[in-house]
C-alpha cells in the first residue's frame, strides 16, 4: 500500500511548468524541418501561413510529422459559447463505430499529436495555455511523493466515467497515467474519465488520489502564461508530453481538432 503523506509539498509554478510555443510560417521544406525541430524542443508549437480551412490540418501534420505520419482521425468542430474554462487535459479516448458494417476507429487511447486551429477567436477571453507534463511529473516526485507513486504506479479504467456513451467498448481500457512506449517514449495521460478499476480494494485511495491531481492541476493551472491563437493559426503539440486548455469566454469561439498517431505512438 503506498505511504500516505498528510502535507504534501506545493505544486511547481506555472511558470516553471509554462509553454508559450514559437510561432512558424509553415510554407515551405524549411519551415516544415524548423516546425519539426521546435516540436521535438518544446513539445508544441503554433504553424501559421496556412488557409483557415479543414484541410490546413491534415496539411500541417504532414509538414510538421513528414513520414512519421501514420493515421489521421476524424477533424472535430468545436464550436462554444459564453464558455467556462476548459481545463489542462491531454486528448485521448477509446470510440469505435460502425460505418457500413466495418467497425472504424473515431478516437483512439494512443493519440501522440494534436492539431487545434483557431476557426473563430472569441472576442474577449479564451486565451490558450499549455503545460509541460513531463516537468509536472519530475518534479512532483520530490514536491509529492504519493501522488507521484499514484501516477507512476497504479491502474485505472481510463474512460470509466463514461461507460454508458455509445461505441465506447465495454471492455474497460486499464492504463496508468504514466506509461512508457516499446521505443522508450513517456506517455502522460490527463483525462476526466479515470475511474477506480471494478472492485478495486484500494478505490478508495484511488479517488483521493484522482481529486489530489485535479487539486495539483488546478493550482498550476491558474499561473500558466497564456497566449492567443490568431484565425487560421494551428496550435500542434506532443500529447504525449504537454497538457493544453483554454479559459472561460463570452460570445461565441471555434475552432476544429485533429488527432493522429504517428511511427512514434504506443
Amino acid at each position: 500500500m503506498p505511504i500516505r503523506t498528510a502535507h504534501p509539498q506545493a505544486p511547481a509554478s506555472g511558470a516553471a511548468l509554462g509553454i508559450v510555443p514559437a510561432r512558424v510560417e509553415a510554407t515551405d521544406a524549411a519551415d516544415a524541418a524548423r516546425a519539426r525541430a521546435l516540436l521535438d524542443r518544446d513539445g508544441a508549437v503554433l504553424l501559421a501561413g496556412l488557409a483557415p480551412t479543414a484541410d490546413a490540418l491534415v496539411v500541417a501534420a504532414a509538414l510538421a510529422l513528414g513520414d512519421r505520419l501514420r493515421r489521421l482521425f476524424p477533424v472535430r468542430r468545436r464550436t462554444s459559447r459564453d464558455a467556462d474554462p476548459v481545463h489542462l487535459h491531454a486528448d485521448s479516448f477509446d470510440l469505435t463505430v460502425d460505418v457500413g458494417g466495418v467497425p472504424t476507429r473515431r478516437r483512439d487511447p494512443d493519440e501522440d499529436h494534436v492539431l487545434v486551429q483557431c476557426v473563430r477567436p472569441s472576442d474577449s477571453g479564451g486565451a490558450s495555455f499549455v503545460a509541460d507534463a513531463y516537468r509536472f511529473v519530475d518534479e512532483c516526485a520530490a514536491a509529492d511523493p504519493e501522488l507521484w507513486t499514484f501516477l507512476t504506479t497504479a491502474d485505472v479504467d481510463l474512460y470509466g466515467a463514461w461507460a454508458g456513451l455509445r461505441g465506447l467498448p465495454a471492455t474497460p481500457r486499464v492504463g496508468r497515467h504514466v506509461e512508457y512506449t516499446r521505443t522508450g517514449r513517456r506517455i502522460v495521460r490527463r483525462t476526466d474519465g479515470a475511474v477506480p478499476l471494478h472492485r478495486d480494494p484500494e478505490a478508495d485511495h484511488v479517488r483521493a488520489m484522482l481529486a489530489r491531481l485535479d487539486e495539483r492541476v488546478r493550482e498550476t493551472e491558474r499561473t500558466l502564461p497564456r497566449f492567443a491563437v490568431a484565425p487560421g493559426e494551428i496550435l500542434l503539440l506532443d500529447n504525449y508530453r504537454c497538457w493544453h486548455g483554454r479559459d472561460g469566454h463570452p460570445g461565441d469561439r471555434e475552432v476544429r481538432i485533429l488527432t493522429l498517431r504517428s511511427a512514434d505512438a504506443r
